[in-house]
């Protein structure tokens, strides 16, 4: 459990509560001995972000079964939760490493134990680059960054030369129109002369990104692009530009992590790194969209996710009072854009309680949210009162996580056991 900031107890110390501040952001309990905590029963302020742990153990498990199936490595993004306790097991459940966006996110990683740190973008700037060089020295970790242009290159090897140090690098290759990486194989080859020649750098392999591949045929569009991207390594491999034993290729986010590691999976000469991020949370949002496909695509082609039984399931949920009821069919929630992610869709009602009684919360609906307030359409014949409590699910996980400095860990009685905190 976290500890409380002595400051902010000090200032609140004649209460009888524990508090585990966060900015503007804290979770404020009643004291209680054995540490657990109802939410159906009042004893956690409200709002507050809850993640369930039976849904991401599954979750957890399933992933891993996956990349285990296919014989390719899981290196979940951690931008997502940037939750330690979190990494960590993700890290003990078999995750070969964790990626991340940022050095501040790779310190995070390093700090929950990963040895294997891929930032899936360019590394630029001094100060980022000196924080990259310090948890290599301090936390041993194996860290890989991408890299597009021989600008970017020429400043690496300029630095972890003058650090003793030899920085390992993935030549990040794109698409037209897409976002970071090389466009074409002569871009690719260049860059990996220039690197081979270079003093602190070492070419492990390539980086991909699919996911800004988009249209009616996406799927085929993917596949080319994906085997073409297999071909580039061999190709610098025979070429003896990328001279390492089992050269890299990776891609993946949420939504293509299954094409990624059937295509993937027919070259065991090569290290195949998958990277998807959200499935630990999931949703009922986005991200179950994707992997409705992707169960639909297994059911097409008779892929091993069915074969694997269940499924991902949404683990989050914000619990909110209702604040007001000021007019027939609205109510005002406290719970706003502070809160709980808005930019791919409004939080769903999916339960409710009073007086810890379970509500018939059928036709609730989001209908607009601000920064504290969430309206809720309330249909001719409910009875929702002010002081009732309404849980949501949400869309686009990463987007809840950053608001929020400690989420807590319910089990399946709706019991709070323990915190976690975010590394934001």
């Amino acid at each position: 459990m976290p500890q409380a900031n002595k400051k902010h107890v000090s200032k609140y110390q004649e209460f009888d509560h524990k508090i585990f501040p966060a900015g503007t952001k804290g979770v404020w309990v009643n004291e209680k001995s054995d540490g657990r905590y109802s939410l159906i029963n009042e004893e956690i302020c409200l709002p507050a972000a809850v993640i369930r742990e039976s849904a991401i153990k599954n979750n957890l498990n399933w992933m891993q079964q996956f990349a285990n199936h296919h014989q390719v490595r899981l290196s979940p993004h951690g931008k997502t939760t940037m939750t330690p306790a979190l990494f960590s097991e993700q890290l003990e459940a078999g995750a070969w490493g964790i990626t991340v966006a940022t050095p501040a996110q790779a310190e995070t990683a390093a700090i929950a134990g990963a040895k294997h740190i891929l930032m899936a973008n360019q590394l630029v700037g001094k100060a980022n680059m000196a924080l990259i060089a310090r948890l290599m020295r301090q936390h041993d970790v194996q860290f890989y960054a991408c890299v597009d242009s021989c600008e970017n290159a020429a400043q690496l090897s300029r630095f972890f030369s003058e650090a003793s140090l030899t920085l390992n690098v993935l030549i990040e290759y794109g698409v037209p129109g897409g976002r970071c990486g090389c466009r074409n194989h002569e871009e690719v080859e260049t860059l990996a002369g220039f690197i081979q020649a270079a003093k602190g750098l070492r070419l492990y392999g390539l980086e991909v990104y699919e996911g800004v591949i988009h249209g009616a045929d996406a799927e085929d569009k993917i596949r080319l692009f994906l085997r073409d991207a297999v071909m580039l390594v061999e190709q610098l491999t025979e070429k003896k530009l990328i001279t390492v034993d089992s050269p890299i290729i990776t891609g993946a986010g949420s939504a293509w992590y299954d094409i990624v590691a059937d295509e993937f999976s027919a070259h065991p000469h090569l290290t195949a790194i998958i990277r998807p991020g959200c499935y630990l949370i999931h949703d009922t949002g986005i991200y179950q969209d994707a992997q409705q496909q992707v169960m639909s695509r297994a059911r097409r082609n008779q892929g091993y996710a069915c074969e694997l039984g269940g499924d991902l399931e949404s683990a989050l949920e914000l619990w909110a009072y209702v604040l007001s009821v000021p007019e027939a069919c609205k109510a005002v929630i406290g719970m706003g854009k502070r809160d709980v992610a808005f930019d791919a869709g409004l939080p769903l009602v999916e339960r409710g309680f009073r007086d810890g009684q379970p509500l018939n919360v059928q036709g609730l609906e989001a209908t607009a949210i601000m920064d504290q307030h969430t309206f809720v359409n309330v249909p001719a014949g409910c009875d929702l009162k002010v002081g009732d409590i309404l849980v949501f699910s949400t869309s686009h996980p990463c987007l809840t996580f950053d608001k929020w400095r400690y989420i807590s860990v319910a089990d399946d009685t709706d019991t709070v056991t323990h915190f976690v905190d975010t590394r934001f």
